[in-house]
């Protein structure tokens, strides 16, 4: 039986495939060529709806043709966006983007229309005209280029930084929504449940390594349960997971060994991070972006701060989040079955503000922008989480003060205002209207 990280990895490679969608889009194209062959056979067609051999012909050949070009079509488009994507956004971004299912609808459309209008035309001859399915085919064609244009309009309008870094953010909080229901239905525990030292009466180790893409929290508590111990996964979704590190520890006196390959089935270890259960990761896509366009080589603080607008939209939705560095889960007897590492506030921030500050400092705009989003936070977060943000805040004046010698130029620098430069925000040396609190 296929263990849980085959499966979902499985499913990992068919969400982000490209030729899987259009595969099927052929098979189906010509399943349903035979069956407009048939109805052809079966129905009466009127008499203005009839095709000569000639014409049926010409029709199917340059359908046939338009298919083929407008696949090439939209595989260049393909090559564009990666083109774009490494150059001047993340390359961590084409893990999201292989996802697009616009994308994978026109493929597949297109090559449906091709196979179905081939399926036809090996069957044209004297006095045999499939002219049901010549219509049919038209009408595909007709779909066809109303989806080619709205692929162009998603494709002109959604590849600006700022569009992607909206889909980006609302692909994080969609994963993060879905991990905290996925939490709201597990008995949380408080940490002093389980502390987590003493030696472990077994270790699990990573074969072959790999980034720490997705666990099965529920087949790790039934595991737990079946042998009555407890389950402690070593690292986090997200982290890099070297050859023979310890992945899972197991605690306590097992009734019976919990068989080493079974446990680390429940762990699915890949190539690079995904954001299938990390929002953490499209927080990492969000800074890369603003830290691509602050390069030497881009030069572009306004897409900065732009895409800072997501980066605080998803760090005001974490603070309000419940968080936990480390999940204690219990079963119904509120026995202790299985450790799992989270993410605190903390680090949230520190992942979201750190390398925008380091990399951005020299642009005015850029240290205004990020003044406001931490000012804005403090009343947004609540009062435990603040101590973290003002930390932030203290860092981002030191940094300013080592750039910035001028007073005046210092003084600008310190003033908070969510569009960067002309945001309407206080002259220089009066405090800030939304400070710290």
């Amino acid at each position: 039986m296929p263990t849980w990280s085959f499966r979902f990895q499985l499913g990992q490679y068919v969400r982000t495939s490209l030729w899987i969608l259009p595969v099927l889009g052929l098979a189906l194209g010509a399943l349903l060529g035979e069956g407009a062959l048939a109805l052809d056979d079966m129905v009466g067609i009127p008499t203005g709806w009839r095709y000569t051999a000639t014409t049926a012909t010409g029709v199917l050949t340059a359908i046939v043709g338009a298919m083929v070009a407008l696949l090439g079509f939209v595989v260049t488009i393909g090559v564009l966006v990666v083109q774009q994507a490494t150059g001047t956004l993340s390359p961590r971004y084409m893990r999201l983007w292989y996802r697009n299912r616009l994308q994978k609808a026109v493929l597949s459309l297109f090559a449906g229309t091709f196979a179905f209008a081939f399926t036809l035309l090996r069957r044209i001859g004297p006095g045999t005209v499939p002219d049901l399915g010549v219509t049919l085919a038209g009408l595909a064609v007709a779909v066809s280029l109303v989806m080619l244009l709205v692929y162009l309009n998603r494709f002109v309008h959604d590849l600006r930084p700022v569009a992607i870094a909206d889909r980006v953010r609302r692909t994080g909080l969609r994963v993060l929504g879905t991990s905290l229901q996925a939490q709201g239905r597990c008995t949380l525990l408080d940490e002093a449940a389980h502390p987590g030292h003493g030696t472990p009466a077994e270790v699990v180790r990573s074969a072959e390594g790999g980034a720490l893409q997705g666990m099965d929290v529920g087949g790790l508590m039934r595991a737990a349960a079946r042998h009555d111990c407890v389950l402690v996964v070593a690292h986090r979704v997200g982290d890099f997971v070297p050859p023979g590190a310890v992945l899972i520890e197991v605690h306590g006196a097992p009734r019976t060994p919990p068989e080493p390959r079974r446990l680390a089935g429940l762990v699915a270890l890949g190539a690079e991070r995904t954001v299938e259960q990390d929002p953490a990761f499209a927080l990492r896509v969000l800074v890369d972006i603003a830290v691509r366009a602050l390069s030497s080589a881009v030069n572009d603080p306004t897409t900065a701060v732009q895409v800072l607008n997501h980066i605080d939209a998803f760090l005001y939705e974490v603070g309000g989040s419940e968080l936990r560095g480390r999940h204690v889960l219990g079963d119904a007897d509120g026995a202790p079955r299985a450790v799992v590492p989270g993410r605190s506030w903390e680090e949230y921030l520190e992942l979201g503000v750190t390398e925008v500050r380091e990399y951005g400092v020299g642009s005015l705009q850029v240290c205004r922008r990020l003044r406001a989003l931490l000012e804005g936070l403090l009343p947004g977060v609540p009062a435990e989480r603040r101590p973290a943000v003002r930390r932030q805040l203290t860092l981002l004046d030191a940094a300013v003060e080592r750039e910035f010698p001028d007073a005046f130029r210092r003084s600008l620098a310190r003033t908070g205002d969510r569009q960067g430069i002309g945001g309407g925000s206080p002259s220089p040396g009066t405090p800030p209207r939304h400070g710290p609190r």
